[in-house]
């Protein structure tokens, strides 16, 4: 009756079926005096893994530590960076519009005009382009279905035999 127990917890411990409690049940078998002639082949197999839970790895592993200090600095030199760049500019305090001369103003209202042109002049460029893109598109999507047709022209010649 035992005989036939572990044998049947053999064939379920080979399809990957048994529980950890079936396992040290297999375990103790092996590891016993009275294993039966034909089993005899499993017994190294547990025997091994009883030693492995046994096992130690007692050497020390020497851990290196990082070299943080690098970076600790670079964030240092960004963040000095950044503030240099907020504090610098407001320093001298800036001159507001109504503090310019008239020709001052004048000057720059008319760079203002002459970059408006410009944007408008790149916006219309722009929505050639983006014409020009959806025609793109739709060549390429008229060719796809042209090189369908030519598939569908030949597959149908094959079924009415026309060469």
């Amino acid at each position: 009756m035992v005989l036939n127990s572990i044998e049947k917890l053999i064939e379920k411990y080979n399809n990957a079926e048994t529980s950890l409690k079936e396992e040290a049940q297999l375990r103790a078998y092996f590891e016993g005096d009275n294993v039966a002639p034909h089993l005899e082949h499993y017994k190294p197999l547990f025997q091994y893994f009883s030693l492995s839970q046994q096992e130690q790895y007692t050497k020390d592993v020497p851990l290196k530590p990082k070299r943080t200090k690098l970076y600790q600095w670079i964030s240092v030199a960004a963040v000095a960076v950044l503030m240099l760049g907020i504090i610098i500019p407001n320093w001298g305090g800036s001159k507001s519009f109504s503090d310019l001369t008239p020709e001052e103003q004048l000057a720059y209202e008319q760079t203002m005009e002459a970059f408006n042109l410009v944007s408008l002049g790149m916006n219309k460029g722009k929505q050639q382009l983006n014409s020009l893109a959806m025609v793109s598109d739709n060549l390429n999507q008229g060719i796809e279905e042209a090189s369908r047709l030519s598939e569908f022209s030949k597959t149908t010649n094959r079924i009415f035999k026309k060469k």
